[in-house]
């Protein structure tokens, strides 16, 4: 039997100690074998400004969608979701483009639900192949709602009168210093039907099997905690972002933060901010905004 000796370890040259300290100063989403999953933060109501904190709109993260879907070794797309809802078409163009964009990268998404992904948040969500939330997080209420009010009784016992000028018969339908129309209300009522179609279309599309169908309040547009929401098939599991990821992809994970930053690394602020600071006249209907949002939180007890 021929005894092999084993090969004496190579001393390690100057070279060699100054190419390993180097390769400790090269940030760690830059080294081979170490896995990057960057993350979108979607948080507030979708299409509502108000004067600090603008509204979701696709206009608003287009820019940071696309940075993470375009960064070099990315393993997956994690959406940081904590929206309860708001403007149907920006809810469903923020779907489409992370669709489009998953796609033609062909890189998976996972979608992380913190406090709420309700309503178009949870549209928003329905994008990721997989989502994953807290035990307590609110997931859900997929139907669409709209609300007005009348003050067509206040301003005749103030002695106004209402003075309106159209060209179209239906141009001041559902105008709230007029008296309420029952048709107008049916017109409204058949728009957000077509809506509701739409949204119920998707969610069963991007959920197919996963959804327990025995359950009939699916689309009611009710709403339930994250363990509920598991089990009914709207979600997947119940975890959180670093958590998850560290997981599925290891401990040395990098998970960059994608934001939209103007110069000087700021972030830009969103066209509704601009609006308060910019044009005084817009203040009134920037509260307006801000109410309608805090309206669409307290929806959830928050």
């Amino acid at each position: 039997m021929v005894e092999v000796m084993a090969e004496p370890p190579k001393p390690e040259g100057p070279l060699d100690r100054c190419l390993a300290a180097l390769a400790r100063l090269v940030p760690l989403r830059f080294r081979s074998g170490v896995a990057v999953v960057p993350v979108v933060r979607l948080a507030g109501t979708i299409g509502f400004s108000t004067p600090l904190k603008p509204g979701l709109t696709l206009g608003s993260v287009a820019r940071s969608l696309d940075r993470a879907f375009g960064m070099k070794r990315a393993r997956a797309v994690a959406l940081a979701i904590n929206s309860p809802g708001g403007s149907a078409a920006q809810s469903h163009l923020i779907y489409r483009r992370i669709r489009q964009l998953a796609d033609e990268k062909k890189i998976p998404v996972i979608a992380f639900v913190e406090d709420v992904g309700a309503s178009g948040g949870y549209m928003i969500a329905c994008a990721a192949d997989e989502i994953v939330c807290d035990e307590s997080s609110i997931l859900g209420s997929i139907g669409v709602v709209g609300g007005s009010f009348g003050f067509d009784k206040l301003i005749e016992k103030l002695g106004i009168e209402r003075r309106l000028y159209t060209s179209g018969e239906n141009k001041a339908m559902l105008d709230p210093f007029l008296p309420e129309k029952r048709e107008d209300v049916e017109k409204l009522k058949a728009i957000q039907k077509e809506i509701h179609e739409s949204f119920i279309a998707l969610v069963t599309e991007r959920r197919g099997s996963k959804l327990d169908s025995r359950e009939t309040a699916l689309f009611s547009g009710e709403y339930w905690t994250g363990g509920r929401a598991v089990k009914l098939g709207l979600a997947d599991a119940v975890g959180d972002l670093r958590g998850t990821l560290r997981e599925r992809y290891g401990d040395q994970v990098v998970m960059p933060l994608i934001a939209d930053r103007g110069f000087f690394g700021r972030t830009r602020p969103g066209i509704g901010a601009l609006e308060v600071f910019g044009n005084h006249p817009s203040l009134a209907e920037d509260m307006v905004s801000a109410l309608e949002a805090r309206a669409l939180w307290a929806r959830f007890g928050l």
